[in-house]
């Protein structure tokens, strides 16, 4: 059986980025670029038309920028997943496009295995947030936080082995799997199989509520 290609649409207003992008994207044999804009408008425009899998939002575009039409695609194709990408990584960014309702959140210096990974990410129903996204994330939602969060989560992660613990505890610096895994000295299959096994056992749906749970377990 062939594998489902993924369709993409990217939006950027700078050509030299979209073609970069769609370098990377192309040379994965199961993503194809059916489309490019300039601007968020345009965007949810080729969406419309084009009914692609997934839509690679720059935030900051002219005549609508990428935050905007998040909420736009989720109207108008709401099929598509959205995925942010951008050199403004700053936590309201984030918040605000996770918000909006974006598969996911990477930044422009992101490795292009992390983008095609976030691609395929976001065609596959998960969400994806790029280790530097995620430190603001877990930054931005661990202020303020109720004190008594720290008890309920230290009874929670004491379930985990002592390995789980320090691969939750690198989870909560926002360290890639790659990252963690030099760290721990272990392969990045190995730490996605630990990342796994913590996410299922903590009960958490994501990587960001993982995180957020080591910092209130004190890791």
């Amino acid at each position: 059986m062939t594998a489902k290609v993924i369709r993409v649409v990217i939006a950027d207003d700078e050509p030299l980025i979209r073609a970069g992008i769609r370098m990377i994207l192309t040379s994965a044999p199961d993503i194809e670029v059916v489309a490019e804009g300039a601007n968020g408008r345009e965007a949810v425009e080729l969406a419309r038309s084009h009914a692609p899998d997934v839509v690679l939002l720059d935030i900051q575009m002219p005549v609508m920028d990428g935050l905007t039409a998040l909420g736009e695609l989720g109207r108008a194709v709401p099929g598509a997943r959205a995925l942010v990408l951008t050199t403004f990584g700053e936590k309201e960014n984030v918040l605000r496009a996770l918000g909006q309702g974006s598969a996911g959140f990477l930044l422009k210096d992101s490795a292009p295995a992390e983008l095609i990974g976030a691609v395929r990410a976001a065609a596959a129903g998960d969400a994806y947030l790029s280790p530097a996204a995620t430190r603001h994330v877990v930054d931005q939602l661990a202020t303020g936080r109720a004190a008594g969060r720290g008890e309920e989560a230290r009874r929670r992660v004491a379930a985990l082995s002592e390995r789980e613990r320090g691969v939750l505890a690198l989870l909560g610096e926002g360290l890639s799997n790659a990252d963690a895994g030099r760290r721990l000295h272990m392969s990045e299959a190995t730490v996605k199989t630990y990342v796994s096994r913590i996410l299922a056992k903590l009960e958490c749906e994501n990587r960001v509520q993982a995180a957020l749970l080591a910092r209130d377990a004190g890791l």
